[in-house]
Parts: structure tokens; sequence; C-alpha cells
């Protein structure tokens, strides 16, 4: 009877003992170029950061010949204000602005793993001097970036 109650104890332990804490856990927004511009000029950078509310602005991603990219998003403020600036190579700068507005879920894997949050999309607006119009695909943000969460319309260059 002590082997079988050490043997049900021992396997408790090891069974405890596994963290199923998801490998790849950034929770980042999927955006996508939608209508005639799908793919931003080689010869054209898309620098965009993240407006912080103390001051330290923080670039999140440089691109260019890009059709998507992903951007994490925060987790305190239940709106993102995010800067895009197009330089061609003239050093022409466009910037526009789009500010995400968004709820902020805390998401639990184990009490073993360290908490994530997920995020819902409730609307988008944005400045439009090379942004024609911005729209939710997806409006849930979570560990899924195989689906478009925003699409983003540039004017053409008619």
């Amino acid at each position: 009877m002590r082997k079988i109650a050490l043997s049900v104890v021992l396997t408790l332990l090891v069974a405890c003992s596994s963290i199923d804490c998801p490998l790849n856990n950034a929770v980042s927004a999927v955006y996508t170029l939608g209508g005639e511009v799908t793919e931003l000029s080689a010869y054209d950078t898309l620098t965009i950061w993240a407006v912080r509310g103390n001051g330290n602005d923080t670039v999140l991603n440089r691109l260019a010949s890009a059709s998507t990219f992903e951007l994490q998003m925060s987790y305190q403020q239940p709106t993102d204000e995010l800067v895009f600036c197009l330089t061609d190579t003239t050093d022409k700068q466009i910037m526009d602005t789009l500010y995400v507005n968004k709820t902020n879920e805390a998401h639990f894997e184990s009490v073993d793993c360290q908490p994530n949050f997920f995020h819902h999309l409730t609307s988008l607006r944005c400045t439009h001097h090379m942004l024609d119009s911005v729209s939710i695909a997806e409006p849930h943000v979570n560990y899924d970036n195989t689906k478009t969460n925003i699409y983003l319309y540039f004017h053409s260059d008619d």
C-alpha cells in the first residue's frame, strides 16, 4: 500500500511540474495593404512609431517593399496612436497618424506563465495625407498572426 501511495504522489508531482506556456506568445496586430496600392515601393521607406503618453515615442518598424507587417499593441492604453512616415528617395516625408481603439483583455495560460493581453479592436481613425482609409478585417488580436486585423488603403500615385 505504501508503494502505491508513493507512486501516486510521484506521478502527481511529475504531472504538475510540466509548464505548458506558449513558445510564441507575442500578441501583434497584422496590417495588410489593400486597394490599388498593395505593396510599398522598394524606393520608399515606411517608418512606424508609437506615440507614448510619457513623451518617449518608440519606433516599432521600418520597412520597404512590404505588403503586410505586424505591430505589437500596448496593453495599458485603450487607444494606440501610431505615426506612419513614408520617406522617398529625395527624403520627402509624408506622415499620417492612425488611432486604434481597442479593449485589452488579460489572458492567462497558467499561473506559472507570464500573463499576456489579447485585444478586441473597436474602431479606427486616421489622418488622410497618404492614407485614403483604414478598416478592421478581424477585430480579435491574439496569438494567431495568420489573419489580417487591419487593412490600410494608401492613395495611389495617379
